[in-house]
C-alpha cells in the first residue's frame, strides 16, 4: 500500500468535513461542539462518583469488588469465549472478500506514515503496561504459576507463554474489531466518529436518541475509569524510579505531584494536536523504548533471551487452541484463570472504546486487510520481544535469585518495583533506569493526551477536532480524578476502582458482539449494492 503523506493535511480536512455530524443550532455556543446528553451525563455521574468513593472508600471498594466476584464467579465464561469470538471474526475479516475495501474512498491514501502510524497506536494500546509488567508479570507467573509447582523449572518454562496469553493476539483482535467497525462506518459511509455509529445497521437513525447516548456513555466511563487506574498505576512506576534515582520520598504525595505535572504535559500536548503533539510524542517514545531494549537485550543475558524468546513464542502458538478456551480443572488454576486472564480480557474490552476510537482515528485510508492484520501483528510481534527481554533477563539464572530477593522486600510495591530492581543488575544501571522513567513517563503522558482526546470526541458527539477548552476540561477532569482517587484511599481505591472497571467490561463485551453482527450486515451490503450496481451496468450495456 502506498504510504505517501504529502496529501496529509488535505485528507485530515476531508476527514473532518466528511465525517463530523452538523452542528445543531448556528449560534455560536458551547452547545455546537458538545453532545449535551452524554457531555452533562458522563461529568455529573463522574463527580457523583468520586465525591462517593472519596467520603466512603471503603464502601466504594467493598461494591466494586464485590461485583467483580459475582462476575469472576458466574461470567467467566462469557468473557472467555467472547474473546474467542472476537479473534476469529477479527482473522475472518483480515482474509474474507471484504479485505481490499478502503477505510474511506476507494481512491484514498492513508493519511499517516506506516512508521507513525504504528508508533501511535502502539503507545496508545498499552505502552505503558509493557514497562511496568515487562518483569512484573512474568515474575508473578514463576512465582504462582497455574499448575505444578512454584519456581520450579516447569514455572520458568511457562512463565513467558502465559504472559503472551494476556497480552498477544487475543488483546489486540479486541482493539482491531472495534477500531474497524469505527473507521468503516466513519470513513466509509460518512457516520459521525462515535461508538454508537457501530451499531447503525441494526437501529438505524436511533443512534441519534437515547439508544446512541448511552452506547458514548458507557464508552467514556469505560475510558476515564480505565485511564485513571492507568495513571495511579504510572504514577507509582515513576514514583518508584525517582525514589531509587534520586532518593525522593515515594509517597502518595509524591505521586499526586507526578500526576499533576503529567496532566500538565498531558494537556499541553493534546491542545497541539494529534499531528504535533501525539504524534511526535508517539515517535519519540518509540526511539527511547528501542534503546531501552537494545541495551537490555545486549547487557544482559542474550543467549538466555534468545532461547526464551524461541521457545515462549512456540509455545504461545503450541497451546494457543487449548489456552484460548480453557476455563480451568484444578480450583487453582480456575482461581488463576479468573484472577488473570479473566480480569486482563474485562480490562482490553473496557479499555476497547479508547483504543479503537483512536485508532480509528489515525487510519483512515488503510485497507480492511492491512489495519486488522498490522493491528494485531505488529504490536503483538514487538509485545513478545520485549517481555522476553526483560522478563527473560530477570528468569535468567544469573538475575533470578536477586529478583526474587528484591520482589519479596518490597512486598505490596512489587510490581511498581520490579523492572528497576532488574535494570539496576546491568551495567550502566542509573542511566537504564533513567531511560525506563523517561518511557514511562511519556507512555504516561500519550495514553493521557489519546484518552482525553476520544473522550472529547464522544461528548462532543464525533467531531474529529473538538475546540481546545474541551480537550483542556477533560484532559483535566482525568487527571483529578486520579489525583482525587490516589488521595482519597491511596493504592487500595486504584485497586477497587480496576474492579470497577473489570466489571464494567461485562456490558460492553455484550456490545461488541452485537457489533461484530451489524460490522458483518453491513459489509455484505456494500457487496450486494456493488453486485447489483455491476449487473445493472452490464444490462445497460447489452
Amino acid at each position: 500500500m502506498n504510504d505517501d503523506t504529502q496529501n496529509e493535511s488535505s485528507a485530515e480536512t476531508d476527514q473532518t468535513e466528511s465525517s463530523a455530524p452538523p452542528s445543531k443550532n448556528e449560534s455560536g455556543s458551547i452547545f455546537d461542539t458538545i453532545n449535551p446528553p452524554v457531555f452533562f451525563t458522563s461529568g455529573g455521574l463522574l463527580v457523583f462518583l468520586l465525591i462517593f468513593t472519596m467520603l466512603s472508600p471503603e464502601t466504594s471498594i467493598s461494591i466494586c469488588q464485590s461485583i467483580k466476584g459475582f462476575i469472576l464467579d458466574h461470567f467467566s465464561w462469557f468473557y472467555v469465549y467472547s474473546v474467542v469470538i472476537l479473534f476469529l471474526f477479527a482473522v475472518w475479516l483480515s482474509f474474507s472478500s471484504y479485505g481490499h475495501l478502503v477505510l474511506g474512498g476507494d481512491d484514498e491514501t492513508p493519511v499517516y506514515s506506516r512508521g507513525s502510524w504504528y508508533a501511535m497506536l502502539f503507545a496508545a494500546g498499552m505502552g505503558i503496561g509493557l514497562v511496568f509488567y515487562g518483569v512484573a508479570e512474568p515474575m508473578a507467573h514463576f512465582r504462582m504459576p497455574p499448575v505444578g509447582d512454584a519456581e520450579s523449572a516447569g514455572a520458568i518454562t511457562a512463565a513467558l507463554p502465559l504472559t503472551f496469553h494476556h497480552w498477544g493476539l487475543h488483546a489486540w483482535a479486541v482493539y482491531a474489531v472495534i477500531g474497524l467497525s469505527i473507521a468503516y462506518f466513519t470513513y466509509r459511509k460518512g457516520l459521525p466518529l462515535s461508538l454508537r455509529s457501530c451499531f447503525y445497521p441494526i437501529f438505524g437513525d436511533r443512534i441519534y436518541g437515547w439508544i446512541g447516548h448511552s452506547i458514548d456513555i458507557i464508552a467514556v466511563f469505560g475510558t476515564l475509569f480505565g485511564l485513571a487506574t492507568s495513571l495511579g498505576a504510572g504514577a507509582g512506576s515513576v514514583s518508584a524510579g525517582f525514589h531509587r534515582l534520586f532518593d525522593t520520598p515515594d509517597t502518595v504525595n509524591f505521586q499526586l505531584l507526578i500526576i499533576g505535572a503529567i496532566t500538565l504535559a498531558a494537556t499541553i500536548s493534546l491542545v497541539t494536536g494529534v499531528d504535533k503533539g501525539i504524534k511526535f510524542l508517539s515517535e519519540a517514545n518509540m526511539v527511547i523504548a528501542g534503546l531501552l531494549l537494545l541495551f537490555v537485550f545486549l547487557a544482559g543475558p542474550t543467549m538466555y533471551i534468545m532461547e526464551s524468546f524461541v521457545e515462549s513464542v512456540g509455545l504461545y502458538f503450541y497451546n494457543f487452541a487449548d489456552r484460548s478456551v480453557r476455563l480451568g480443572e484444578s480450583a487453582k488454576e480456575v482461581k488463576w484463570i479468573q484472577d488473570w486472564s479473566v480480569v486482563y480480557w474485562g480490562w482490553w474490552i473496557a479499555w476497547a472504546p479508547f483504543v479503537g476510537m483512536f485508532v480509528a482515528r489515525i487510519s483512515r485510508g488503510r485497507t480492511v486487510r492491512d489495519f486488522v492484520l498490522s493491528v494485531m501483528c505488529v504490536p503483538v510481534a514487538v509485545t513478545f520481544f520485549w517481555f522476553s527481554v526483560f522478563g527473560g533477563a530477570a528468569l535468567s539464572p544469573e538475575l533470578r535469585p536477586q529478583m526474587l530477593s528484591t520482589i519479596q522486600q518490597a512486598g505490596s510495591s512489587a510490581d511498581a518495583v520490579a523492572v528497576y530492581a532488574m535494570l539496576e543488575q546491568l551495567p550502566f544501571a542509573n542511566i537504564l533506569c533513567f531511560l525506563a522513567v523517561i518511557v514511562v513517563t511519556i507512555f504516561f503522558v500519550s495514553s493521557s493526551d489519546s484518552a482525553s482526546f476520544v473522550v472529547d470526541m464522544l461528548t462532543s458527539g464525533g467531531h474529529l477536532d473538538p475546540p481546545t477548552w474541551q480537550r483542556v476540561f477533560w484532559a483535566t477532569a482525568e487527571g483529578a480524578t486520579a489525583g482525587a482517587l490516589l488521595y482519597s484511599g491511596g493504592a487500595e481505591v486504584l485497586s477497587g476502582l480496576k474492579a470497577g472497571v473489570v466489571s464494567f467490561g461485562l456490558p460492553f463485551c455484550g456490545l461488541m458482539l452485537v457489533m461484530c453482527y451489524a460490522l458483518f450486515k453491513a459489509l455484505r451490503e456494500e457487496r450486494l449494492a456493488a453486485e447489483a450496481l455491476v449487473a445493472e451496468s452490464a444490462d445497460v450495456s447489452d
